[in-house]
């Protein structure tokens, strides 16, 4: 089994990552292969709706999004990550999402899905919210916790202060697994 982790932050070794990696450890320790792309500093544009990815099965602009497609295609399970800066997700890793589930054609139903948000104190849920919309609209069932799967945290270091926050997220990666087992 393998999980595709997208860190949507733009730091590399911000608190959306640390929170990530405790899920990561949980994969690991249950044979999970994980894979972790950070994507949130990249320069990724928006779609346009062209429909060339109609065409040719790919987005029109070769980049990153089209790397991440191949990947997500071979993955059981897709974990997205993001910081809350205005009570939304990272513009970046929307820009990849849209383009990511809108260009690939492949059977998305049985992935299993889950996203996290990490915020200094408010905008997680609507954050929460927007990224598991991708999942529902795909037919992938949406692995859940103990809690909304969000993490406290402002200035570096922060979230490692969350202990609530990072025991939900070693329970949603636990959840995942049992989910991708089941599947």
């Amino acid at each position: 089994m393998k999980v595709l982790i997208i860190n949507g932050s733009p730091k590399a070794n911000g608190n959306t990552a640390f929170a990530l990696s405790q899920m990561a450890e949980v994969f690991s320790e249950n044979g999970v292969e994980v894979e972790t792309l950070q994507v949130g500093s990249q320069l990724i544009r928006g779609c346009i709706g062209c429909g060339t990815c109609y065409k040719t099965g790919k987005c029109v602009f070769d980049d990153l999004v089209n790397d991440l497609a191949v990947k997500f295609q071979e993955a059981d399970a897709l974990v997205v990550g993001s910081p809350v800066y205005y009570a939304s997700a990272n513009g970046t890793l929307i820009s990849v999402l849209d383009r990511l589930f809108y260009s690939t054609r492949f059977d998305k139903r049985m992935k299993v899905g889950a996203s996290i948000a990490v915020a200094r104190r408010g905008g997680c849920s609507a954050t929460f919210d927007q990224l598991n919309k991708y999942f529902t609209i795909s037919g992938m069932p949406v692995a859940s916790s103990q809690y909304w799967n969000m993490v406290h945290g402002a200035k570096p270091g922060q979230a490692a202060e969350d202990a609530e926050g990072l025991q939900t997220m070693r329970t949603l990666a636990r959840n995942m697994v049992f989910l991708m087992k089941s599947i």
